[in-house]
Order: C-alpha cells, then structure tokens, then sequence
C-alpha cells in the first residue's frame, strides 16, 4: 500500500531537523548583524572609558595633586563635511600634571541655514587618552549652530597625576588634543524620522 507524503516517520524527522538548522541559522544571522550595529557604540564607550586608541576620558572631578612636571597641549581642530570655520582660540596651552586648564575654541556656521554637527575628539600620543581628561566640553553632545553664527567653547581639562608614573607616557612633555566636527541629526529631524516610519 503506497504511503501518503509525510506519513514517513523518517520524512517527518528530516523536515523537523531542516526547520530546526533554519530557526538557528535565522537566530545567528539576526544575532550577527545586531552585534555589527552595536560594535561602533560599544567601541566608542570602551575607549572613552579606557582612554584606548588616543581617546580621551570623562571626569567628574579635578585631581587633588598637581604635579611638577609640565606637558604642552596643542589644538588640532578640524570639521568633516560641515560648513563650519572651526579654529582653536590659543595654539597650544602648558600646564602642570594635575592641573585642571581651560581651553577656549569658536566655531563659525558659513552657512543660510543652521547646522547641528558633533565634535569627535581623540589625543596624540594614544597612550596618553588614559590620562587626558576632561570635566566639560562641546563634544560631550550635538551642537546646532544658527546660520552666520560664531559660538566659542570651553573645554575645561587636566591630565592624570598617572600620567607620570606610566612607562608609556613617563617623559613625553607633548600632546595633541584634535576634534574633527562631523553633521549630526538635529533632535527636529530624529522627530520627524521616527513620525515617518510610525506612519
């Protein structure tokens, strides 16, 4: 007597086990491209926290030791695709180790309409991020500039009494602190985004 299809214990096992491989390859590939769009975030946060890869570190309070020694700071500022004139008020500023400083920067929009950019920052030598830290500054969020507008920044900094101690940095009595302003998406247009998918 022929069998009807599917009615094939061994049939039926094959089916159940191909329909297994694919939910798991579908879970893999679903798992593999969440990670790909969280990896630039995650990145940025493990340096920002680690100072690794020359990228400078949040504080939350100044040090309680100044020390001896000096490190000259030079300013690098750069825009990327922004109509910004973006400079630094002062070239470069010496401080002592420990000491908190306050740098001035102004950005100009040379544009008719306003721009909202954000400041991406990192340090020169990398090893130094470990130690280069920073209680206030621009590049801690977007800045919308209005059109024709000039704004000045402070940026309030000091470097880590560590800085002294760690054979990577020991001696190394320079460093460059660089931002490069890059667009960002105004709040306005996030809104507008998330409406148009809503809708």
């Amino acid at each position: 007597m022929p069998s009807t299809p599917g009615s094939d214990p061994q049939e039926a096992r094959t089916a159940r086990a191909n329909t297994r491989v694919a939910a798991i390859c579908a879970v893999v590939f679903f798992a593999m491209t969440g990670a790909a769009f969280a990896a630039v975030p995650l990145y940025k946060a493990f340096c920002q926290l680690t100072g690794f890869d020359g990228a400078t570190r949040v504080a939350t309070a100044a040090p309680d030791q100044v020390l001896g020694q000096t490190v000259t700071v030079r300013f690098d500022p750069n825009v990327n695709g922004v109509p910004f004139d973006f400079r630094a008020v002062q070239a470069s500023q010496t401080l002592k180790i420990g000491e908190t400083k306050l740098a001035f920067f102004k950005v100009t929009n040379t544009s008719d309409h306003p721009v909202t950019a954000r400041a991406a920052y990192n340090v020169v030598p990398e090893q130094a991020g470990a130690y280069f830290e920073k209680l206030q500054c621009f590049c801690f969020a977007d800045q919308t500039i209005a059109a024709h507008a000039t704004v000045e920044f402070p940026v309030l900094y000091f470097i880590d009494p560590k800085y002294a101690e760690d054979v990577n940095t020991r001696g190394k009595t320079d460093v460059t602190l660089s931002y490069t302003f890059y667009p960002a998406t105004a709040p306005k247009q996030a809104e507008a985004a998330k409406s148009d998918r809503k809708g």
